[in-house]
């Protein structure tokens, strides 16, 4: 007996862990893809799908599928009934001599109006369609935008941390001199004061990082991001082609290519404005029938209204001012952009200008300038002032540097939302290292 329940509580605790293996299967997948680094490419995708501004155009192409519908809709027949000569004096006296009729009438519509309102119908549902790729580009590029600030964060949330580092590792060495009596006691406070300023910078830092990370996720629906760092070499600069270039491909502005549709809309309505000018003609036809003498006898009739006046010639102007003013919005945009493309193509080239100064001269300057800062502040050629203003000095070239990347790659996917172009390239992949380390204390140049 001991033998079965002990086989028995062995099969129960072997039949839970094979239940188990499945759920600790997908908690260690979800832990993975949380512990991924994200592309732009799938917060690109994503956003595509679960953006909530993207996804209530379904109810405007639902909306437009009723007005469609309406607009095919034929007039309805009338059904006309009438009573004459009844209950009157003489021979109309009750109903001996009264007349009745009953007559189907039917409208025609002339002028080819209902195709017109379903063309007009058709040109509405192509231009939803084309502000929903313009508002997915706009999505796009926000993602992007977004993206960008968050690898920013994370390259200023690393200097942050390396800024503590090196104010940690200089308390520490002023410390060291302040204990043998080489360096006063106040310079052990300001070094106290650095660090702590620094590791305030650091949290100011984070909490912009987590508040990027956050409007990051919003564009896709997440209210709390499901990532903990993005993927992204913030210093490789994608190069773009010349000027001439992208003012060709500026024809391709989802902008300028929404006036296209707008122009067809507006060419439907004056069609309809000037087909609904056309009179329409009213058939009727029916029985009627005589009581004295019980005679019966067809009715036939057709009703068109004399078009004296042109009560439509409003609609047909206003119909055709529309229409002109599509041109000229459309000119005046495309100016508009050509200039905001100018301005961006200079701003770009001298981010670039500014990173590639910094990457080549002025970082690898600065560096060194700390090396041999602290190997002057250990042998006591430098006081504790020059010191620290040249690790102020690299940090701030760093920073700037950083600065100057972001802005590169902002100015680049303002570039290609403006010529139409992927925005998925904006930030080349994968993960690049993190900067140079600023020298360590206590480290003399070789």
């Amino acid at each position: 007996m001991a033998a079965l329940r002990t086989a028995a509580w062995r099969a129960m605790v072997a039949i839970s862990l094979i239940a188990t293996v499945p759920l600790l299967i997908a908690m260690a997948a979800m832990a993975a893809t949380a512990a991924e680094p994200l592309s732009l490419r799938d917060a690109i995708h994503a956003a595509l799908r679960g953006n909530p501004e993207l996804r209530n155009f379904a109810w405007d192409f639902k909306a437009q599928d009723g007005l469609a519908a309406q607009a095919a809709v034929r007039p309805n027949p009338q059904l006309d009934f009438q009573a004459e000569d009844f209950l009157g004096t003489g021979q109309s006296r009750g109903f001996t001599g009264a007349e009745f009729s009953l007559s189907l009438s039917q409208t025609l519509e002339l002028g080819d109006k209902r195709r017109r309102r379903i063309g007009l119908a058709d040109e509405q549902r192509r231009l939803i369609e084309a502000e929903r790729s313009i508002r997915q580009l706009d999505v796009v590029a926000e993602v992007a935008r977004r993206f960008i600030a968050v690898a920013a964060d994370q390259q200023r949330s690393a200097l942050a941390e390396r800024a503590v580092q090196l104010a940690t590792a200089t308390r520490d060495e002023v410390q060291k001199r302040v204990d043998a009596a080489r360096s006063p006691l106040a310079e052990a406070s300001r070094a106290g004061i650095q660090l702590a300023r620094a590791r305030l910078d650091q949290q100011q830092v984070a909490r912009q990082l987590a508040a990027d990370r956050q409007q990051l996720a919003a564009l896709w629906g997440d209210a709390e991001p499901a990532f903990a760092a993005v993927s992204a070499a913030l210093f490789r600069l994608p190069a773009v082609g010349d000027y001439a270039l992208l003012q060709e491909r500026l024809a391709r502005n989802p902008d300028l290519g929404r006036f296209v549709s707008e122009a067809r809309l507006r060419d439907a309505e004056v069609r309809l404005a000037l087909a609904q000018g056309v009179q329409n003609l009213n058939v009727e036809a029916g029985l009627r029938r005589t009581q004295n003498g019980s005679d019966q006898a067809l009715l036939f009739g057709l009703t068109l209204p004399l078009a004296i006046n042109d009560r439509n010639a409003g609609n047909v102007a206003a119909a055709r001012a529309a229409r002109e003013r599509v041109d000229a919005d459309q000119a005046a945009l495309a100016l508009r952009l050509k200039t905001e493309l100018y301005a961006l193509y200079q701003q770009l080239a001298q981010a670039r200008a500014e990173v590639e100064g910094l990457e080549q001269q002025i970082l690898p300057r600065a560096h060194e300038a700390l090396k041999q800062a602290e190997y002057a502040y250990q042998r006591g050629r430098y006081g504790y002032l020059e010191w620290v203003d040249v690790q102020r000095e690299l940090l701030a070239v760093e920073r700037q540097h950083i600065d100057a990347a972001e802005q590169y790659h902002l100015r680049l996917a303002e570039i290609e939302r403006l010529t139409g172009e992927a925005l998925a390239e904006a930030l080349p992949e994968p993960l690049s290292g993190p900067l140079p380390p600023p020298a360590a204390a206590g480290v003399p140049p070789s």
